[in-house]
């Protein structure tokens, strides 16, 4: 391999320095909570999207996501953090970090054009002596297949002229716990100059960086985790499916086996997945070994699982309404909580969605109440959240608890409500404070 460049060479001190310059590629879940700890660290932080009316609203001080606050974002501008959509911003930077999304097709293969369309964006704009660094979540071997010969196509030779790694995002939203600054970091970059940039880099805003060998081996460390998820709760899903054709009562089982200290690990099962990592991020890892003739079977048995829990939740339902002689159809439904776990209005992948279309399908008069979501396209129909009272919750036939949120009385619901489908166990204090009540409560 040719010398390494001086302006490479002096890159892992610069990014270390009092002040570097870096972009931040896509600022939203993931890009602007970024934004914000590197601006803290003192770097000089540049956001670029796509969407101009994103960068003005985030140049005013407004924050679109829940967890960085309109005074974090504000405190972040004091330090220079301006968005933009022009490109050319990439030509001043020691280090550019592509956050944008990785979905799926409807066929479940990986939809990775937002990357393409963000490497040829920064790539553009490439100059010697920078850090280049992929954080969304794809399958292995993107960055070197992707990104790297975008910046080949500049005269740039990785690992001499430019620096590329892989450093998987782990962002969890709505968790008050873990941030960016102490949830550790893994980076994996094509040459070892190129992982002690990428180290240089996150040491500024996270108390822990990890390396690995390779981009590959980063890429693969987030689907495996997600995959871990996705499995085990796919076990715990079939769980409660299995414990209600014997009878039993899946959370108790669940509560008594965690009591074990050693050899388990507790999962709950719930109306199905959702976010914007569990129920997409182990299609990549499949798609990718469909290419090697290798089946990825645990992946393809969670996810059928775990895409029939919306499902269960209205056959749990339509038995629930057979008892008191009510047929689904026509009955009044009322979903509590849509977002796809509690205290956000994330609404990627929600099974709330999944929720309401099987009811919508089976005619059902529905309705949903979510403090966090006022408004919902269901379909090709939009619903408003309504509001709730005693009177609201006794007019409906049945709540459906899909999502929940902290904010929600479960003892003021379990009391005004006629029956109730418990989705995530979530009323069970209120059933142990009023077990006259309990009846009312199937929990899935």
């Amino acid at each position: 391999m040719p010398t390494v460049t001086a302006e490479l060479a002096a890159l892992p001190h610069r990014l270390a320095g009092k002040r570097p310059t870096i972009v931040v590629v896509g600022l939203g879940y993931v890009g602007l909570p970024l934004c914000v700890e590197l601006a803290e660290s003192g770097a000089l932080v540049l956001g670029l999207d796509i969407h101009a009316g994103l960068c003005a609203q985030l140049n005013a001080g407004k924050s679109h996501v829940g967890d960085i606050s309109d005074a974090a974002l504000a405190k972040a501008i004091t330090q220079g953090f301006v968005a933009g959509t022009d490109a050319s911003i990439v030509a001043r930077a020691d280090a550019i970090v592509i956050c944008v999304p990785t979905p799926l097709r409807k066929t479940k293969d990986p939809d990775i054009s937002y990357i393409v369309a963000a490497g040829h964006a920064v790539a553009a704009h490439a100059v010697k002596g920078q850090l280049y660094v992929l954080e969304s979540t794809t399958y292995p071997g993107t960055t070197e297949e992707i990104l790297v010969p975008m910046l080949e196509e500049r005269g740039l030779v990785v690992g001499v002229d430019v620096a590329v790694a892989f450093s998987p995002e782990r962002v969890d939203p709505g968790n008050p716990k873990y941030g960016i600054r102490n949830t550790p970091k893994v980076v994996g970059g094509v040459t070892p100059l190129c992982t002690d940039a990428a180290a240089a880099l996150y040491g500024r805003c996270c108390d822990h960086v990890h390396r690995v060998s390779t981009p590959a081996t980063a890429e693969t460390v987030k689907l495996l985790e997600n995959t871990f998820r996705m499995v085990n709760i796919a076990l715990v899903n079939e769980f409660a499916l299995i414990c209600r054709q014997l009878g039993l009562d899946v959370w108790e089982v669940i509560e008594a086996a965690s009591t074990k200290p050693f050899g388990f690990m507790p999962f709950k099962p719930g109306p199905g997945l959702g976010g914007h990592c569990i129920p997409i991020d182990p299609h990549y890892l499949a798609w990718k070994l469909r290419a090697h003739n290798f089946t990825a079977r645990f992946v393809e048995l969670a996810d059928a699982i775990n895409s029939k829990m919306p499902e269960h939740v209205v056959e749990v339902l339509t038995d629930v309404l057979n008892e008191d002689e009510r047929s689904l159809k026509g009955s009044r439904i009322l979903v509590l909580g849509v977002a796809y776990k509690a205290d956000i209005s994330d609404m990627r992948e929600s099974p709330a969605l999944e929720v309401l279309l099987h009811l919508g399908h089976k005619k059902a008069m529905v309705a949903y109440h979510d403090p966090y979501v006022p408004t919902l396209l269901v379909g090709e129909q939009e619903l408003r959240s309504i509001e709730l009272s005693a009177e609201v919750l006794a007019g409906f036939d049945a709540v459906v608890v899909v999502t929940d949120h902290k904010a929600f009385d479960w003892d003021f619901v379990l009391r005004h409500s006629t029956r109730i489908v418990d989705g995530r166990n979530a009323t069970v204090r209120a059933r142990a404070a009023a077990p006259e009540l309990a009846a009312k409560v199937r929990t899935i």
